[in-house]
């Protein structure tokens, strides 16, 4: 357990994780970051996406949160969700319901308040179904996409103008 970090996932609700584990994957606002053992301290804003919690070598849990804050010290990681859903929880249907009943109440909206709240949530909804959806295809993958030898990352080869130096 020396080598784990402390991860603790907090709702507005009420707490939903709090466990030692190998690492975790945070969407922060200028991009992911991990987390293990020994991080730097930081805190960070977080964008709308999925955390993925890392034990034993996989990724134990992907959850969906629609921003928030990050603090980081060196033995735990702290995440103050605005919300936060299991993405095993999620049944595509039932969210796609809410995004039509946002957008009903939206069509019939008095107030401006009304219509830009409408508006938020259904764009929430929507972005929770694309980021579900991409996120289970991602994690379907059997095999790490290979490193590329040209530039050592996943994927394509960068496209560069300048030649690359050989040794």
């Amino acid at each position: 357990m020396a080598d784990k970090v402390e991860f603790e996932l907090v709702s507005p609700e009420r707490l939903l994780v709090s466990k030692p584990v190998d690492m975790v994957v945070v969407p922060g606002v200028e991009g992911d970051f991990g987390v293990l053992r020994g991080h730097a301290p930081l805190i960070s804003t977080l964008r709308l996406g999925v955390i993925d919690v890392h034990d034993g070598g996989a990724v134990q849990q992907r959850i969906f949160v629609a921003g928030g804050f990050a603090e980081v010290t060196a033995e735990r990681c702290t995440v103050l969700a605005e919300e936060a859903v299991a993405l095993a929880d999620l049944k595509r249907g039932d969210v796609e319901g809410q995004i039509k009943a946002f957008k009903d109440r939206l069509a019939v909206a008095d107030s401006d308040a009304e219509r830009q709240a409408n508006g938020v949530a259904a764009r929430r909804c929507s972005r929770l179904v694309k980021t579900a959806t991409a996120s289970r295809r991602r994690g379907k993958r059997t095999k790490p996409t290979p490193l590329c030898p040209e530039c050592s990352t996943t994927g394509s080869p960068r496209k560069s103008s300048r030649p690359t130096p050989r040794p």
